[in-house]
């Protein structure tokens, strides 16, 4: 018996490789189950998500909609301010409580993105762990990046392979922990990015993907190639300026410019905090030195004059 059409494959593989704005152009599917309409949908929405229109998401998902359009409108709502932050961690905790709707695996899977954001990894494990869906272990093997965890990460990507060694989520989850491992590694993830950009219209997460592959390589001049057109198709994505940041000081090009639109749109950005971070420690240090230069001056003046009331007597 044949296996039944998947009609959002293509929806799904957009969304995956960073297409958002074609997934939204194409998610016109006829002949949907309800199930797959629910599904087209939190999709959608996901892809205004990536692409910032929180608001957009937060007006058109309303209190009636389905337990995953609900969890994708908290989602918008943690991302769109620092205000809302408190509020919809507090929701998704409250929804998560209940028996009836707690093992959805919409709902879990933004759990998990929201507490992987938080940085709290063993809250996000709470409920993404257990898997269930590729998005669920593709999420699984991000956290355990993060978390310095390669040997749990590549337990995920296995379990992965089995279910089907071909899924897009898995060839990524794949080039991700190369990534993350390094060394020779390094050359089997740019294949992978390589592959997509040959099988498929070339995005933002592609284009940085092989950046990235290059920066590792050594091969700064052809990674600021490739991020220079990450950065027109979307001059404000936040992994292509953080790259940009970083390959910049690599050939000695200022990166001034890319890091303040990094901190005006993404003040949160790892990078941004870690800048930050940074020049408050040299403001530190320029403090404290200028305070022992002070203090030395002082001891200076007195043994100046000690010196020359020595000399009078």
């Amino acid at each position: 018996m044949a296996a039944a059409p998947d009609h959002l494959f293509n929806l799904r593989n957009n969304f995956y490789l960073g297409a958002y704005q074609a997934a939204i152009n194409n998610s016109d599917i006829p002949n949907l189950s309800p199930d797959d309409v629910v599904e087209r949908d939190s999709i959608v929405y996901r892809s205004y998500i990536a692409l910032g229109s929180y608001q957009l998401v937060i007006n058109e998902i309303d209190s009636s909609a389905a337990t995953p359009l609900q969890a994708v409108k908290l989602l918008a709502l943690y991302l769109s301010s620092p205000d809302n932050k408190e509020m919809a961690i507090s929701s998704l905790k409250e929804w998560l409580a209940d028996p009836a709707i707690a093992n959805n695996p919409t709902l879990r899977l933004i759990a998990g993105i929201v507490f992987m954001h938080q940085e709290d990894f063993n809250e996000a494990l709470k409920h993404t762990n257990s898997g269930g869906t590729m998005e669920l272990h593709a999420l699984n093997v991000q956290i355990f990046i993060k978390m310095h965890r390669s040997d749990y990460a590549e337990r995920q990507l296995r379990t992965m392979q089995q279910i089907d060694e071909d899924h897009t989520l898995t060839q990524l989850a794949n080039a991700w922990l190369n990534l993350a491992v390094g060394g020779s590694k390094i050359q089997e993830a740019h294949l992978i990015f390589q592959d997509f950009s040959e099988k498929y219209p070339m995005t933002g997460m592609i284009l940085n993907g092989k950046a990235v592959c290059c920066m590792h390589m050594g091969n700064f001049d052809e990674a600021e190639t490739l991020l220079l057109e990450a950065l027109n198709k979307d001059a404000k994505d936040p992994e292509t300026l953080a790259n940009l940041v970083v390959c910049s000081l690599h050939i000695g090009k200022s990166s001034s410019r890319y890091l303040s639109q990094l901190k005006l749109s993404y003040p949160d950005h790892i990078l941004v905090k870690r800048a930050s971070s940074a020049e408050d420690s040299f403001e530190r240090a320029v403090q404290s030195v200028a305070c022992r230069m002070k203090s030395l001056e002082f001891l200076l003046a007195v043994v100046e004059r000690i010196v020359i009331v020595c000399l009078l007597i």
